[in-house]
């Protein structure tokens, strides 16, 4: 029963991870970092580091900047785009990380894991930022936003402290994450379609003789 425990406390760990890197890694890597100082986790050895107080204090200060960044419409969308190349390899490193001292093919195989989750939740989170932009008024942005660094960390404190939940919100997560990034990505491709359409001149008929 210990060993089901522990597994089931890692594949959270792991998961919860990486799913938090790919909406707001600074917000998950803080929440960790804070949980392990506080005592109520005990991080394994190749993450221990997030404990580290100068670690603890720059993701809280590049949270602070995040936190501002994402909450104004077109700076978000291109922080976004900057954290594509930071996000996912974080998330698989957390991921390969929280497996602790294993067989390297077991890291191995959840860096490739955590890696893909963090790349669905941040393709997720990019995606419905620039949809959501395209409405005029500010405040769907900041509602969307500040949800999001909700979950995170609630979902970082349930993954550590109720692993078995997390892991079924997570399974319930992934679900609508497959349904919803089709329709996104049509929506996007829509989006587009209509900005070029904007700034393709039209051609003018030639007068009738």
């Amino acid at each position: 029963m210990e060993q089901v425990t522990e597994i089931t406390n890692i594949i959270a760990l792991t998961m919860g991870a990486a799913w938090a890197a790919g909406i707001n890694l600074y917000a998950a890597i803080a929440t960790l970092g804070i949980l392990s100082v506080t005592g109520n986790i005990t991080l394994p050895p190749d993450l221990q580091v997030l404990a580290n107080p100068l670690v603890i204090g720059a993701a809280c200060l590049m949270f602070v900047v995040e936190f501002v960044a994402d909450k104004t419409p077109g700076v978000d969308t291109g922080w976004d785009t900057i954290h594509t190349f930071i996000r996912i390899p974080a998330g698989a490193l957390l991921a390969a990380g929280a497996v602790g001292e294993v067989d390297p093919a077991v890291s191995l195989a959840a860096a490739l894991l955590g890696g893909t989750l963090a790349a669905g939740t941040h393709g997720l989170k990019a995606g419905s930022r620039l949809l959501i932009n395209t409405s005029p008024e500010p405040f769907s942005n900041w509602t969307a936003s500040v949800l999001e660094d909700i979950m995170v960390i609630g979902g970082i404190w349930t993954a550590v402290n109720h692993p078995w939940l997390f892991i079924v919100f997570l399974c319930l997560f992934i679900l609508l994450m497959i349904w919803l990034l089709p329709k996104l990505w049509r929506g996007i491709k829509m989006l587009a379609a209509k900005i070029k359409q904007l700034f393709t001149p039209r051609q003018v008929s030639p007068p009738l003789e």
